[in-house]
């Protein structure tokens, strides 16, 4: 009896309770949720431990496989599409401007979220597995392999003008390491401010070689 209501109430309201597309979501959103979870759990996150960015990429990257692939099953022309998508362009997090690196991952979460979601029959299961597995690989590869090190860059107020000059760099480096506390590699002299006696001055250094880094630091 219950049965046969909700048979009713679902009829009434134009819906459906099963359809075989429910297998193609749940095959998609495993092979999504397992590429991304490599992609930001044990590939971005042992880099940076910024859990804040975690929560970030999970919820995006899910919204965006869930809107795209709802987008595939409804009948909606490319205007309204655009239009939906378009809520990212308008919806701006209120926050400090995101780094490029960062930025980089989110795209990256966001391409492949796209790509498991709008796969059509025309790509097989080993060819999605592949173009995942590409850029988990190349990912991977630039972040433990070719890129080591990440040069970190610091901008110090600097009030010891007397040192800027080309001969005093050695002597400078040392000062500048002794007060920040940071083995550096380099670093450049800005602008002079001879009015107040001070000289803004960037200092680059590797992050990985410190007992500490602000990374979001300019």
């Amino acid at each position: 009896m219950l049965l046969e209501s909700s048979k009713s109430i679902v009829e009434l309201l134009d819906l459906q309770l099963f359809n075989k597309d429910v297998y193609t979501l749940l095959y998609r959103l495993i092979i999504n949720l397992l590429f991304t979870t490599i992609i930001i759990r044990f590939i971005y996150y042992p880099k940076t431990k910024r859990k804040d960015y975690l929560f970030t990429y999970f919820l995006i990257g899910l919204i965006t496989f869930f809107l795209c692939f709802a987008l595939k099953k409804l009948d909606i022309d490319i205007g309204m599409g655009l239009g939906l998508f378009a809520i990212f362009g308008i919806i701006r997090y209120r926050t400090n401007p995101i780094e490029i690196k960062e930025m980089t991952y989110l795209f990256i979460v966001i391409g492949i979220s796209v790509v498991n979601a709008l796969a059509k029959k025309q790509i097989s299961i080993t060819e999605v597995l592949m173009l995942n597995g590409a850029v988990i690989l190349l990912t991977g590869a630039l972040e433990y392999v070719w890129l080591l090190k990440h040069e970190t860059r610091k901008t110090i107020i600097y009030e010891k003008i007397d040192l800027i000059k080309p001969e005093h760099y050695n002597e400078m480096k040392e000062d500048l390491e002794e007060r920040t506390g940071l083995k550096l590699n380099r670093f450049e002299v800005g602008k002079i401010d001879f009015l107040n006696d001070t000289a803004t001055v960037r200092v680059y250094y590797y992050a990985d070689d410190q007992t500490f880094s602000d990374y979001s630091a300019e």
